[in-house]
């Protein structure tokens, strides 16, 4: 993850369990109400990038883009989102429309604030559980640019996943092929370097492997 305050992270490995579980949900959610037109803009923020972001419109040239110099965004709990094309980044609708989904799965949304609405925006604290009557269903896309489309891929409906369900951690030959595999995928920008660090370091599960999969392969086209 680059550290340089005019960076941003869009990779959901880098917020916090409750958050990662909130905003997959949340994403699929929306995907079954028919919103799949959405992507992710920003996940963990550095204090750094949130004192450089405060300072535009104020000490540095351009539109006011932030209100505070605490966010949750440097906690590792929150998450911007926008509209892919032909709507407008932040149509207000399709917000709107999102937020609806987000109160009913105990998050919270930015569009509720008095004072400094923030459409885009959601969060959820350490505490945030999976609410009764939900759970993730599949292996859901979260897009990170306008080019890609919400997507929930059920597990046994789709062959190409079948390959990931024989992962064996203590295989030396699987590992090294997914190490392999994996380095691939982030020598080539598609994924983050973190998911690496992480299977190096055994921090890898069964399932974060199997969505890993998905979404590079969906990546370069392959699904």
């Amino acid at each position: 993850m680059s550290t340089s305050v005019t960076a941003t992270c869009r990779d959901l490995a880098e917020l916090l369990p409750p958050a990662q579980s909130a905003s997959r949900l949340l994403f699929q959610e929306c995907y079954k109400a028919g919103i799949i037109n959405i992507f992710i803009t920003e996940t963990y923020r550095s204090q750094a990038r949130q004192q450089y972001l405060y300072a535009q419109g104020r000490t540095r040239p351009g539109q006011i883009v932030t209100w505070t110099l605490s966010s949750n965004h440097k906690s590792r709990l929150a998450w911007d989102i926008a509209v892919s094309p032909p709507q407008s980044l932040y149509d207000v609708t399709t917000l709107n429309k999102v937020g609806v989904i987000a109160r009913r799965l105990g998050i919270t949304w930015g569009g509720d604030w008095v004072g400094s609405i923030d459409r885009p925006h959601f969060e959820v604290k350490t505490s945030w559980k999976m609410p009764i009557g939900y759970k993730l269903e599949g292996v859901v896309i979260v897009p990170s640019n306008s080019k890609m489309k919400v997507q929930l891929i059920v597990e046994d409906k789709k062959e190409e996943i079948k390959v990931t369900q024989t992962w064996n951690p203590a295989s030396p030959a699987m590992r090294t092929a997914t190490e392999k595999y994996i380095t691939q995928a982030v020598n080539d920008g598609i994924i983050q370097e973190s998911h690496l660090k992480d299977l190096q370091n055994g921090m890898m599960t069964t399932d974060r492997l199997l969505g890993l999969y998905i979404t590079i392969q969906q990546r370069r086209g392959l699904l």
